[in-house]
C-alpha cells in the first residue's frame, strides 16, 4: 500500500459518493485476498486492519527508502544557487509533483504577499503535474516565485542542496491519502523541511518523528511565509532539523536495510502458504 486511493478520492474531493465507495470496497477485496499486505507507514496499516478488515497478522510495515545517497548530497551545492539567480534570500524549495493533493495556490499567495513586504525569501516550485500550467499562470509577475523543470538525479541533488528549505505542502483536508514519497530525499538532504500539512495527518506524524522539520497549517499563505522567516532568523535551529532528517534517514530510510526486510518477511509469507496458513 503506497496510497490510500479511496481516502485519496474523499480527501481531495473527486469522484462522486458511489464511485469512492467502490474504490473503497476494491481496495477491501484486494488487500484481504492477499497473501500478505506491505504498508509504507504504520497509519496505513492501521488503515488496512481497521477499516479494510484485513488481519493484522498479514500487514507488515516497510518504509520507502530513499534513491538519494546521504553521503553525496551535502557536497552538490556548487554554483546552483547562482545558476538560478538565488542570492542570499532564503530560497524554499518544492520538489516534485504539483497536483491537486499538493495545494500550490498558497504558495503563490505566498509569494505574493513576500513580494508586497519585500520579505527575503524566494519559492521555487521545482517538476510537473497537472496544475503547473495554472500555477504559472497565476504567478505572472511575482518576483519571489520561480518554476524550474523537472531534474534528473544529479541535478535533483544539486537543487535539494543549494536550497535552505524544503517544502511539503498539501491541500487542506489532506491528511490520511499518502505519505509524500519527497520526504525521503528531503531527510537524505540535510535541509530543514518546513510541513504546511494537517497536524493530525500521516505526515505531520512522520516530521514528527523525524524531528527534521518545521510545522504550520495547511492552506494558510501568511503562516507559510511566516515560517520560512522563522527558519530564517535561526538559522541554528535549521540547522539542526536539517541534521536530525538526515539521521532519521540513515537509520529508517536505508535501502539495504529495507531490502533485507523484504527479504525476511516475503519468506514469512511463503512460509505459510506451504503451511497451507493465509
Amino acid at each position: 500500500m503506497q496510497d490510500i486511493y479511496s481516502r485519496g478520492m474523499i480527501e481531495t474531493q473527486t469522484g462522486s459518493r458511489l464511485a469512492q465507495h467502490a474504490v473503497t470496497a476494491l481496495e477491501r477485496a484486494t488487500y484481504r485476498n492477499a497473501s500478505g499486505v506491505v504498508a509504507i507507514h504504520s497509519r496505513f496499516a492501521e488503515y488496512l486492519a481497521g477499516r479494510l478488515g484485513v488481519e493484522p497478522e498479514r500487514v507488515e510495515v516497510i518504509a520507502n527508502w530513499t534513491h538519494l545517497a546521504t553521503t553525496e548530497v551535502a557536497t552538490l551545492e556548487g554554483n546552483t544557487r547562482a545558476a538560478y539567480g538565488w542570492g542570499t534570500e532564503t530560497v524554499v524549495l518544492h520538489a516534485g509533483n504539483m497536483g491537486v493533493k499538493q495545494g500550490l495556490d498558497s504558495v503563490v499567495t505566498a509569494a505574493r504577499i513576500a513580494d508586497r513586504l519585500s520579505a527575503p525569501v524566494r519559492f521555487v516550485l521545482m517538476g510537473d503535474g497537472t496544475q503547473r500550467e495554472r500555477l504559472m499562470r497565476d504567478g505572472v509577475g511575482l518576483k519571489r516565485l520561480q518554476f524550474l523543470a523537472p531534474a534528473d538525479d544529479s541535478d535533483f541533488r544539486a537543487v535539494l542542496a543549494a536550497a535552505d528549505v524544503l517544502l511539503v505542502n498539501e491541500k487542506v483536508g489532506v491528511s490520511e491519502m499518502a505519505v509524500p514519497s519527497k520526504l525521503t530525499s528531503y531527510f537524505a538532504s540535510g535541509r530543514p523541511v518546513l510541513a504546511a500539512v494537517d497536524r493530525r495527518g500521516v505526515t505531520a506524524v512522520e516530521i514528527d518523528a523525524s524531528q527534521g522539520g518545521h510545522r504550520v497549517e495547511p492552506g494558510n499563505a501568511q503562516a507559510l511565509l511566516d515560517g520560512a522567516i522563522f527558519l530564517r532568523a535561526r538559522p541554528q535551529l535549521a540547522a539542526d532539523l536539517g541534521t536530525h532528517g538526515r539521521r532519521y534517514s540513515e537509520e529508517l530510510l536505508e535501502e539495504n536495510g529495507a531490502i533485507d526486510h523484504w527479504h525476511s518477511w516475503l519468506q514469512q509469507v511463503a512460509s505459510r502458504k506451504r503451511r497451507g496458513v493465509g
